[in-house]
């Protein structure tokens, strides 16, 4: 079982977990990342996402669709898109296998490789500046 989900709404990460759940397996694991209000030395008010989500979706399906052929793991993966606050959730992974360490790898190698694949891109507001993925952009202040 593969779900992928782009959404402009807060992440129920109850509703999604139960989804991952399977009588067959042992090993259920979840990653829910948060916006944080500082990065090193940035202090971080706010993060809008944005993604080409045709192109997201499609490298999303990949990834799950590796994790469930290497690890015969069951996976859901939600990215929400729009303007977060500090401590919303910003992504969820769930992935269920027949053994723990397993679903600690599916969900670590979909985390790690969301980031590097998938076409979605954040915008950082700290006080008066933005900054693009880290990037500072003092044209909008």
């Amino acid at each position: 079982m593969i779900e992928i989900k782009l959404q402009h709404t807060p992440i129920d990460v109850n509703y999604h977990f139960q989804k991952i759940l399977n009588p067959h397996h042992g090993g259920n694991n979840m990653f829910v990342g948060t916006i944080r209000d500082i990065t090193g030395t940035i202090k971080t008010s706010a993060i809008e996402y944005y993604a080409y989500e045709e192109m997201a979706i499609k490298e999303m399906e990949k990834l799950a669709q590796e994790v469930e052929a290497k690890y015969n793991a069951d996976v859901v993966v939600v990215h929400r898109l729009g303007m977060l606050d500090i401590s919303d959730i910003a992504v969820f992974v769930g992935v269920s296998t027949p053994h723990r360490d397993e679903s600690y790898q599916g969900s670590r190698y979909i985390i790690e490789e969301l980031k590097k694949r998938v076409p979605i891109w954040k915008k950082e507001f700290d006080e008066d500046k933005v900054r693009w993925g880290g990037i500072r952009d003092d044209s909008n202040r």
